[in-house]
C-alpha cells in the first residue's frame, strides 16, 4: 500500500517538474518604428553547444539514476548516485525479507503450527509481533530515504543542466588571492576569494 502511494507521489512530482521546464521561444515582433525586436532568450551557436537540456537531464535521471549526471558530464557523481540508490534498494529488500519471515512465524505461532523460531526459548506471539513491526518500520524508512535519494538525483541533474553554461565560461571565475590590509598591526596579508566577472 505504501509503495503505491510513493509511486503516485513520485509520478505527480515528475509530471509537475517536467511541465514546469521553461521552453525557449523564438518570437520576433515589429515595433511602431518598423524595428524588428527579437526574443532576448535567443543564444548564439557557441553558447548553445555548451548548454545542456534540463528536460533531458531530468528524464535520463528518472529512467536510470546517474544517467542524467553522465549527460551533464559529471562523471564522479554518477556512480555515487547509483550506489546510494542501489544500497537503498538492497536495504528495502533485506528488511522486507526479515519482515516476511517474522510475519509468517507470527501467523504460525497464532495457529499453533511449527515455525523456524519454535525451538527458541521465550518466543511468544507478542515477541514475534514486535519483531515484525520493527522490521516493517525499518523497511518503510528505507523506502522513504531511497525515494528521497531518487528525487534528489533528478533535482541534481536538472540543476547541473541549468548551470551548464558556467562550466566553460571564461568571463566568470572564482580564484584564491592574497589581499593586502594596511589596518592590521600583526600582519598585512589575508587570504580570500576573488570573484571576477568580465563583460
Amino acid at each position: 500500500m505504501i509503495q503505491k502511494k510513493i509511486l503516485v507521489i513520485l509520478s505527480l512530482f515528475l509530471t509537475c517538474f517536467i511541465l514546469a521546464q521553461n521552453q525557449e521561444t523564438n518570437h520576433a515582433t515589429i515595433s511602431d518604428d518598423g524595428v524588428i525586436i527579437r526574443n532576448i532568450n535567443h543564444t548564439d551557436s557557441l553558447t548553445q553547444t555548451m548548454l545542456r537540456s534540463p528536460l533531458k537531464a531530468s528524464l535520463y535521471s528518472a529512467i536510470l539514476p546517474g544517467l542524467g549526471q553522465l549527460y551533464n558530464k559529471k562523471y564522479i557523481k554518477a556512480p555515487i548516485v547509483l550506489g546510494v540508490i542501489g544500497a537503498g534498494i538492497g536495504f528495502i529488500k533485506y528488511y522486507d525479507n526479515r519482515y516476511n519471515k517474522y510475519h509468517k512465524a507470527y501467523l504460525a505461532e497464532l495457529s499453533g503450527q511449527k515455525h523456524q523460531f519454535s525451538d527458541v526459548a521465550g518466543i511468544s506471539p507478542k515477541v514475534l509481533a514486535n519483531a515484525q513491526d520493527s522490521e516493517r518500520r525499518n523497511r518503510d524508512y528505507a523506502i522513504v530515504l531511497t525515494s528521497l535519494a531518487y528525487l534528489l538525483n533528478i533535482v541534481d541533474a536538472t540543476v547541473d543542466a541549468h548551470l551548464s553554461i558556467f562550466d566553460k565560461d571564461k568571463d566568470l571565475a572564482v580564484r584564491p588571492v592574497i589581499m593586502e590590509d594596511a589596518d592590521t598591526w600583526f600582519t598585512n596579508q589575508k587570504i580570500g576569494l576573488s570573484f571576477c566577472l568580465s563583460f
